[in-house]
């Protein structure tokens, strides 16, 4: 194990259980539901026919589930660091190890703007690496119901 992990794995440790912190607001344009139905030639007609998703209970086209998800990557950018990370240093990189426990619960109409909410959780030692799961949530401005909450984590591995 690394000084560098073992100094950063206590400072996440000091952050399980506070406060769930939200970043910026982000808008989800028609346009980029367009793309996300190119991209993963998803082209159903609730997100990308704006005649026929007006019929349906929703009123009008909505983002996919899943890219409300992947947003969570820029969405998660616009999140301040907590002041105990100031110190880490000795990061090899950083990746995505999985995903826990991810539920869409409200849709997300196009033109919202949504932003993310990130609260750690649980943190795990493995070796060189950091295992830091922080419940998520994408939030809907204007609407009591998240769009998705989730448990994410993220595997830090260090010099």
């Amino acid at each position: 194990m690394s000084e560098n992990a073992q100094k950063a794995y206590e400072a996440m440790q000091t952050t399980i259980g506070s406060d769930p912190v939200a970043g910026e607001w982000f808008e989800i344009s028609q346009e980029r539901i367009n793309d996300f139905a190119d991209a993963t030639i998803d082209h159903q007609f609730i997100h990308v026919d704006l005649e026929r998703a007006a019929q349906t209970p929703f009123g009008g086209t909505i983002a996919h589930g899943f890219l409300t998800l992947s947003m969570l990557v820029h969405l998660s950018t616009s999140i301040p660091v907590d002041d105990s990370y100031k110190d880490v240093s000795g990061v090899l990189m950083g990746i995505n190890y999985g995903l826990n426990k991810v539920r869409f619960l409200n849709p997300v109409p196009a033109g919202s703007r949504v932003r993310a909410t990130s609260q750690p959780v649980d943190v795990s030692l493995k070796g060189n690496a950091i295992d830091l799961t922080r419940k998520m949530a994408v939030e809907i401005e204007g609407q009591e119901k998240p769009a998705l909450i989730a448990e994410w984590i993220g595997r830090t591995v260090f010099a």
